[in-house]
């Protein structure tokens, strides 16, 4: 509820007193940890200062998630949350935009990601899955997520952008990882595009340059398809999709969206993928179960991992939302100016929610319903991610043609640490796997066509 102050005054939750620099430097070797830290100091509402993203207060209340995610957009502002990406993904994105303006360019992306639209691209997806596999090597330790990635980037290149040229798809193979692949450093220049003018960023700035000629190339290629209308990919339906209202996304606006669903779309993915991996090597049972499903073709059990991997290992760090007027939540009546945030990674990881949270159990996900304010690896409200239903749906036809494929060795090695990158967790050794023998996948479950989710959809 929006609050205009009278005689109330402002206040904000406690919080270490720590400098915003230290804060952040803590956030960024520790991350997990750091927080759970402050919720245990602090209680289920606390606050951070963090040098160059301001005053966090987290929020692990589901009440209070609640009150965040169904809250007016107009003082709740994600968007502004994601400022930072501007730099990257461009000043119209629908990541950064609010209010109306976001209302209206989601309508109009909403169509490559209803189910019957996914459910067309799953044998491209499995296809390109299965191409990869071929080449893993066997008998030897490497980490799986570089190959992930592999997979997740082909995918959105040959699904969401569409592209088919062979000399461009190849172009875009090469310049897209050193577009997305973020570090701090790239970070710096993405947070304050001025810096790209200098030397040391040079390199991020024809990085991202070379992206957008080969972005714009596609786009011009479409607009002129003759076939437009029978083409299956995003970006055709995008412009479609403009054709059909009032307001048709320019050039610049459909590079801004295209770059969004590749940054959206390929590490987080990628990185989900590397983690169930992680997870099942170290679960024997879970995995010879997982495997049996695959093959058997049971997709409930393979959705089951899917939510249990994003549960227990959430690739995304925190969902904001930058408050446009004072608020009362937690207690509290919040300032103007504050970022509130669900606390993804504390209620995922909470006892009271997930009796033995930190067990990877899918079971507990079979047949369960899970609340918007209490399981939000996607995000929620408003601005749940578009892509929720595609990726779910490309998660699990990428680990089916993995468990029908490849034999993977299980170990008793610790489990990976999670590494912050850029705003998502990765696994800090890239999920090391060990493929023991391939299996012969004949016409089987891991070529046919999976069903779509009946949830997680992102209409």
């Amino acid at each position: 509820m929006a609050l205009q102050p009278t005689t109330s005054r402002t206040s904000l939750p406690p919080g270490p007193r720590l400098p915003p620099t230290i804060q952040a430097a803590l956030m960024l070797k520790f991350g997990p940890r750091f927080v759970a830290a402050c919720r245990q100091r602090y209680g289920s509402t606390f606050t951070l200062r963090v040098a160059s993203m301001g005053t966090l207060v987290y929020l692990t209340d589901p009440a209070d998630i609640k009150t965040v995610f169904s809250g007016d957009p107009r003082i709740y502002h994600a968007g502004e949350a994601n400022s930072m990406l501007k730099g990257l993904l461009g000043d119209t994105s629908v990541l950064v935009v609010d209010d109306d303006v976001h209302r209206d360019r989601r309508r109009l992306m909403l169509a490559p990601f209803a189910r019957d639209a996914v459910a067309r691209q799953v044998p491209v997806i499995a296809e390109i899955a299965a191409d990869n596999i071929a080449g893993w090597p066997v008998g030897v330790t490497f980490p799986v997520a570089p190959k992930m990635s592999e997979i997740t980037l082909e995918v959105i290149l040959r699904t969401v952008i569409g592209a088919s040229d062979p000399a461009r798809l190849a172009a875009l193979r090469e310049v897209m990882p050193r577009v997305l692949s973020v570090g701090p450093w790239a970070t710096l220049a993405i947070t304050n595009p001025k810096l790209m003018r200098r030397r040391p960023w040079r390199k991020v700035r024809d990085a991202i340059a070379e992206a957008d000629r080969l972005l714009y190339a596609e786009i011009a290629d479409r607009r002129a398809d003759p076939d437009l209308a029978h083409r299956t990919d995003a970006l055709a339906m995008l412009i479609q999709a403009g054709d059909a209202g009032a307001a048709q996304m320019t050039d610049r606006e459909l590079r801004d969206q295209l770059m969004t669903l590749l940054v959206a779309g390929h590490d987080t993915t990628a990185t989900g993928l590397s983690w169930a991996l992680e997870r099942l090597t170290r679960t024997p049972a879970i995995l010879a179960r997982a495997v049996r499903a695959a093959r058997d073709g049971d997709d409930d059990y393979l959705d089951a991992v899917v939510k249990e991997t994003l549960r227990i290992r959430p690739v995304v760090f925190d969902v904001g939302r930058v408050l446009k007027e004072p608020v009362e939540l937690a207690g509290h009546l919040l300032p103007a100016g504050v970022m509130v945030i669900p606390g993804m990674v504390l209620v995922h990881a909470s006892d009271a929610v997930y009796p033995q949270a930190d067990r990877f159990d899918p079971d507990r996900m079979v047949g369960a319903t899970l609340s918007p304010s209490t399981y939000l690896p996607f995000g929620g409200g408003n601005r749940r991610c578009l892509g929720a239903t595609f990726a779910t749906v490309e998660f699990r036809v990428v680990l089916a043609e993995i468990l029908c494929r490849v034999e993977l060795a299980t170990t008793d090695k610790p489990a990976e640490r999670r590494r912050l990158k850029h705003v998502i967790f990765v696994p800090h050794r890239g999920a090391q796997v060990r493929v023991r023998a391939r299996s012969a996948v004949a016409e089987g479950p891991a070529h046919q066509a999976p069903s779509c989710p009946v949830g997680g959809t992102s209409s």
